[in-house]
């Protein structure tokens, strides 16, 4: 058991990009920072080379396209005896020139499986420890994308395919092969990431609806901006990830840093301005310096509170967890 101190943050896919810098800034903040990640040689040479003080953070192995070792990581975390006063849901895959889908090890599609299955896992297994904490302020973080917002100018463009769940026939199905999409449709690479985003918001309202009154824990999601160089782009064609950031700085106005990107995760986790619960935060398509946060319209189908219930029952199913029934409220629970 360890004697804590400050309090304790995990932030999924620290290992570089937005999660690697929102790491360092809430490490900054005097938090400790639990890095989740793939691979952690990576995580630690990146964390040496950002700077962050040894005392600062921990890593702790996850893969989010594995449901035993989100399981694992849970265990893990809990056997370091730190209260946990924040999660944050950062990491992602985007596989946009794929022809065929890749699958996770329980043999769903791989995007949808590390984006939404198993964060969700994660979520849900990781409420206790947030409702344990002693801290009166606890916040749950899932992090959008423009892209799965038609309501925004950057998720307008219907290419490859606007995000669009369908009545989830997918999920209803099993979603193994041969189904990849959550609709049960034709696979689409990129449309895959953006039902995956989408299902980050669902979840993130449904763990507001299910839980904030009961707990007190604030859950929201944020888009930080165009992070146009990130590492999630690393699939794109070489073309894309010389062409994009350029556009994005010089065109729309859009691009910001990955520093500020991370500034902008910590401000989510810690500061006053962000305790309202079930908001999508945002800094807008534009950016302009001091740009302000404001609470982001989602879209109609990420409004859909029936189709948010749903999406929960099939997911719960689909990483094997147990419904459970307590006071005022629809609980999910599962044993490590």
């Amino acid at each position: 058991m360890v004697e804590q101190q400050t309090s304790t943050v995990i932030i999924t896919g620290a290992s570089s990009g937005v999660g690697l810098n929102a790491a360092k800034a809430m490490a900054d903040k005097g938090w400790h920072v639990v890095m989740a990640c793939r691979n952690l040689e990576k995580a630690q040479s990146a964390a040496n080379e950002l700077g962050m003080s040894a005392g600062s953070y921990t890593l702790l192995h996850l893969d989010l396209a594995s449901l035993a070792s989100v399981r694992k990581f849970v265990e893990d975390f809990r056997a370091t005896g730190r209260s946990l006063e924040s999660l944050v849901c950062n990491a992602a895959v985007y596989l946009p020139l794929l022809k065929e889908p890749m699958r996770s090890a329980e043999g769903y599609e791989l995007s949808v499986a590390t984006n939404h299955l198993g964060h969700f896992l994660l979520c849900n297994l990781m409420l206790e420890d947030l409702k344990n904490s002693p801290a009166a302020d606890k916040r749950l973080i899932i992090l959008g994308t423009v892209t799965a917002n038609p309501k925004e100018l950057g998720g307008k463009i219907p290419i490859p395919a606007p995000p669009d769940l369908g009545n989830l026939e997918g999920f209803e199905a099993g979603f193994k092969a041969p189904i990849s999409m959550i609709n049960g449709k034709k696979f689409k690479p990129g449309k895959a990431y953006k039902d995956s985003k989408l299902c980050n918001v669902l979840t993130m309202r449904e763990l507001h609806r299910r839980y904030h009154d009961a707990t007190g824990i604030t859950f929201s999601s944020l888009y930080p901006g165009c992070v146009a160089d990130t590492p999630l782009f690393r699939n794109h064609y070489s073309a894309f990830r010389t062409i994009f950031p350029w556009f994005q700085k010089n065109v729309t106005g859009g691009y910001v840093t990955q520093q500020l990107s991370g500034e902008r995760v910590a401000q989510v986790v810690a500061d006053p301005d962000f305790q309202e619960s079930g908001v999508y935060w945002s800094w807008g398509n534009r950016q302009k310096p001091g740009r302000r946060f404001f609470a982001q319209e989602v879209s109609n189908e990420a409004q859909d509170d029936a189709k948010a219930r749903k999406l929960w029952d099939l997911s719960a199913k689909l990483v094997g967890l147990q419904g459970e029934t307590e006071p005022g409220v629809t609980a999910y629970a599962g044993s490590v």
